[in-house]
């Protein structure tokens, strides 16, 4: 599949937001006090997110899971009420109530993310549903990791997808680790990919740090889905080359496999190709690296100048039934 220059761009502006963001939270970590809650970041794992969403149309949903700050970057939540969020801020894009792990940007048709595992996978069949209910042209897109898919709930909602042929695309991230567990200590079958098959829809394994393929996968997904073929999975095989969260030290993981995928980063991939091809020219590249740099800078001063929720909203935009 050719891809424009302008799609690679876009790639790698939200690669590298996503990791500048990210290293921006993981020295605010460090500081006592200054981020609440536990933080999850997908260091190394930006091509997915980068590449999923490059793919998609504006109308189009995503679910995405407990790390989700590339996924939501990607699809254009804004840095600033990102941020604010992670701080508890009110200003933050879930008035403060949300925190890291369960964003929810409605305004780029980002509902919700979950941290429990393969918690998204069944109301991503349910947005698809009310789609397809309405007509409309559009998909969604659920990101989940590689321990998801061995809950029940990855199997019955492949399941349902397929039997009403759903527009949702199911992505898995096989990062090779669910929390501090080997890909292969939970799961016998090399891909995950394979288990499509059982469900009667097409599997695709492809390089999860190569944002073009994944581009490219999405696209043909996206394709059969609107096309009324109903659901795809796509298993994305990167790595994840921080521990499950930043207070995780990564005992677990040999230094060298860490290193040797470290050589595999996703955005210098993407970046050194498209400097050989001459799609980006250095000066350009400064320019928007500075421009991401201003951005991340902006974000945190927003966040530590706004305000904390006050008593009196923690009742607020709840729903009652």
């Amino acid at each position: 599949m050719n891809v424009s220059k302008e799609k690679k761009i876009e790639m790698l502006w939200s690669m590298l937001l996503s990791r500048r963001f990210e290293e921006e939270l993981t020295e605010l970590c460090k500081i006592q006090g200054k981020i609440p809650g536990m933080m999850i970041l997908c260091t190394g794992q930006e091509a997915v997110g980068s590449g999923v969403c490059a793919a998609l149309a504006p109308e189009d949903f995503i679910i995405s899971n407990h790390r989700s700050h590339n996924h939501l970057l990607a699809k254009g939540a804004d840095a600033r009420s990102l941020m604010a969020e992670i701080y508890g801020k009110s200003t933050g894009c879930n008035k403060g109530k949300s925190g890291t792990l369960h964003l929810a940007v409605p305004e780029v048709n980002a509902p919700c993310t979950t941290t429990v595992v393969g918690g998204g996978l069944p109301i991503a069949v349910g947005v698809a549903l009310a789609q397809q209910y309405r007509g409309e042209n559009t998909v969604t897109v659920c990101l989940f990791g590689d321990g998801a898919a061995d809950e029940g709930s990855f199997h019955e909602a492949l399941n349902l997808a397929s039997l009403w042929r759903l527009p949702v695309i199911f992505v898995c991230e096989n990062n090779m680790y669910a929390g501090a567990q080997r890909y292969e200590e939970h799961t016998r079958v090399k891909d995950i990919a394979d288990r499509a098959g059982a469900y009667g829809m097409p599997g695709e394994v492809v390089d999860g740090n190569d944002a073009v393929a994944i581009y490219g996968a999405t696209r043909r997904a996206r394709d059969l889905a609107i096309s009324g073929g109903g659901p795809s999975l796509i298993e994305c095989k990167t790595y994840r080359c921080r521990g499950h969260g930043e207070t995780d030290h990564q005992v677990y993981q040999p230094k060298e496999e860490i290193a040797q995928w470290l050589e595999k980063c996703p955005i210098p991939r993407l970046r050194d190709e498209m400097l050989e091809n001459g799609l980006i020219g250095a000066a350009e590249l400064r320019e928007m690296e500075a421009k991401i740099n201003g951005i991340v800078e902006d974000a945190v001063r927003f966040a530590e100048e706004s305000p904390y929720p006050v008593l009196e909203e923690a009742l607020e935009d709840v729903f009652v039934q």
